[in-house]
């Protein structure tokens, strides 16, 4: 089963899907995908672990995570953009060999017996970048979470910290 959870920048997406994998198993997995790029960003990643209590398995995974959820896991994937970001900067930028990485990892979830919770950032309703890095990277974005949301099981788009049920 996977859940596909989008939405804006502080919408209540992994609140929701903490609670959700909470409500599905006593003993969720949290895969974090981040880096930690600056200090900011540390006290961001500080903030969500301090979210979860002890019935949490964290564990982190920049890019293969699949190698991480195991049959019967109930796992939060937190997040699909950070996911991203790491194929991006690895290849250079280059969108669409970032693309074809991430599918390929993404396929590999569709054959693992488990509930897989996917958070994902809705970019694309924001300013437009203003860079061509950035112009390519909310495409990549936007391909990827279109491509989730088409093999997910059930999507939800977070308002407000309010879920909006897509499918």
């Amino acid at each position: 089963m996977i859940y596909y959870i989008t939405g804006g920048e502080r919408s209540g997406k992994s609140s929701y899907a903490q609670n959700l994998a909470l409500s599905l198993t006593d003993s969720p997995k949290y895969i974090a995908t981040s880096r930690i790029w600056d200090k900011d960003h540390q006290q961001r990643i500080d903030r969500h672990k301090s979210d979860r209590d002890m019935r949490w398995t964290s564990v982190e995974e920049e890019k293969h995570i699949s190698k991480v959820i195991q049959k019967n896991d109930v796992a939060v994937v937190d997040c699909v953009t950070l996911w991203l970001t790491n194929f991006y900067m690895d290849t250079g930028h280059d969108r669409d060999e970032s693309l074809k990485l991430a599918k390929a990892e993404f396929a590999k979830l569709l054959n693992i017996d488990a509930t897989i919770i996917i958070i994902s950032n809705e970019i694309g309703m924001g300013l437009h970048a203003d860079t061509p890095m950035g112009r390519k990277f909310t495409e990549l974005q936007g391909w990827m979470n279109q491509h989730i949301a088409n093999h997910a099981d059930k999507a939800t788009f977070m308002v407000s910290g309010l879920p909006l049920i897509l499918k």
